[in-house]
């Protein structure tokens, strides 16, 4: 299992390395022939089907690299006031604003405050529950955020059927009677309990509210302006949330539900247009500073990989749901209130992200994210055009041949514009092959578009006798003697 994350998080890392590496005018991408005749498709798909599944409101918006490219609301955010669906309704996002709660926890750990690996306790003294599983690790915050924690879906005294949510001192009174479910670490399992209780370190380790501290040091920098931690049935430009759709009877109106203890788990309310301004956040890289609440390397590390499902198809990273659909990985986190029903996902690899927000119990989100993939990603990729290959340098081709130790060989060619090491023996030689990009006489850096073995990073050396003649390739812990040309 360790090994089969860690071959996944190199898959993941290359596709942001890819996502992080040049840049490409958004508006030009916008404007290719090929993506707006997709978003037209893509416009109407919504417009018809929304209309076919009689649903109330609708709002979408598709996000390329730092720029909302396209959004537009569809229906109704109120039937009764005919009040019109558009990308700065606000809708109830529920549980993605699990992903905020997660951020605020990497925010600390990055300012010293928490480790990942601290038990819970060492934050939340009350934090007593009965341990069925002594024999396994203790619950710590990676455990929280990762669904690993074995712990209940809920806080005690949660009825979501009756729509009761205790308070937070009613579930810290309760707390001592549930019971794990499994041990740590071995089964994944979705919990609410286990986010709200990351959201009291939040508040142990900061000092602040969980509220306060998500407006002033999340919300606020990103300039999601509109974003409202704790929405209520008058808050301004809140969608009117509906039931499902019943045969022959209007869908029936929800109320606006305070989840109360859960409120780090599920309680925010945003729109398009801010959420596009989090999904922009997570494909930027550098330091933290400013509206880079965190820095590129912290919100990789959200982004990857640390718990995967035996299908290998999906798995949890800090906070993010990760899938594979098709070929494509995305990252991102749904959400469900009563009426409302939401979805976000980014593909890192091609600099896409997606918002569907709708505010019916039978939305359905994912299905229109999944199409906006699908008929976006081919289009923004014949907008890019195809890589063109890099000007090899003539002088390379004096390092180009066969280098041998004992019985193993290895080739040095040009290929596609690069010099490339190559080990012929293996099962696939050009997923296995080494790029050596040039840093000093002689000198290059060993690099992989795929997964290598090699040591990658590290510099590869060509050796020359007094003739100017290559006979040796060196790295820092092997090396091949160059094999004289055969013929005449």
């Amino acid at each position: 299992m360790l090994r089969l994350i860690a071959v996944l998080m190199t898959t993941l890392s290359l596709a942001w390395a890819q996502t992080l590496g040049g840049s490409v005018d958004a508006k030009a991408i916008a404007a290719h022939p090929a993506v707006t005749a997709a978003i037209q498709v893509l416009d109407a798909w919504i417009a018809a089907t929304a209309a076919s599944r009689e649903q109330p409101g609708l709002s979408a918006g598709v996000l390329y690299d730092q720029e909302l490219i396209w959004s537009k609301g569809y229906g109704f955010a109120d039937v009764q006031k005919k009040t019109l669906a558009t990308p700065a309704t606000l809708y109830r996002i529920a549980s993605i604003s699990k992903l905020f709660t997660s951020t605020a926890i990497l925010q600390l750990r990055d300012a010293g405050k928490l480790e990942l690996d601290d038990p819970v306790v060492k934050h939340l003294a009350w934090f007593k529950i009965k341990n069925l599983h002594p024999q396994g690790p203790v619950v710590t915050i990676r455990h929280l955020l990762t669904h690993t924690s074995g712990l209940p879906r809920e806080a005690s005294g949660v009825n979501w059927t009756d729509r009761h949510f205790p308070s937070r001192e009613e579930m810290i009174r309760t707390l001592a009677g549930l019971e794990t479910v499994f041990p740590a670490e071995v089964q994944w399992k979705y919990s609410n309990l286990a986010l709200s209780l990351a959201g009291e370190i939040v508040a142990a380790a900061s000092g602040e509210p969980w509220d306060r501290y998500l407006e002033t040091h999340i919300l606020k920098p990103l300039g999601m302006t509109a974003t409202r931690v704790l929405p209520g049935p008058g808050t301004a430009g809140l969608a009117t949330g509906y039931g499902r759709r019943v045969p022959n009877l209007a869908r029936e109106a929800q109320p606006v539900v305070d989840i109360q203890a859960e409120r780090p788990a599920g309680n925010l309310a945003s729109s398009v247009a801010d959420l596009a301004k989090f999904l922009a956040l997570q494909m930027r890289d550098g330091p933290a500073g400013g509206a880079q609440i965190l820095k590129g390397s912290t919100l990789r590390e959200m982004h990857r990989i640390h718990w995967l499902r035996p299908d290998w198809t999906s798995g949890w990273g800090l906070g993010f749901s990760v899938r594979r659909a098709g070929g494509q990985v995305r990252i991102g986190h749904g959400g469900s209130l009563p009426g409302h029903r939401t979805q976000i996902e980014i593909a890192p690899a091609d600099k896409l992200g997606v918002i569907v927000l709708t505010n019916a119990d039978d939305g359905n989100p994912v299905r229109y994210v999944d199409q906006a993939f699908d008929l976006l990603t081919p289009a923004t990729k014949r907008a890019i055009g195809p890589p063109k290959p890099p000007a090899a340098d003539p002088a390379w081709q004096k390092y180009t041949g066969t280098y041998t130790w004992k019985h193993s060989d290895v080739e040095v060619r040009i290929l596609d514009g690069e010099l490339t090491l190559i080990s012929p023996e293996d099962d696939n030689p050009w997923e296995s092959r080494v790029l050596l990009k040039p840093v000093g006489p002689h000198t290059f850096r060993m690099e992989a578009p795929s997964t290598s073995y090699a040591a990658l990073g590290e510099l590869l050396r060509f050796e020359v006798d007094a003739q100017g003649r290559v006979t040796k390739a060196r790295t820092p812990n092997s090396y091949w003697l160059r094999k004289a040309p055969s013929g005449p």
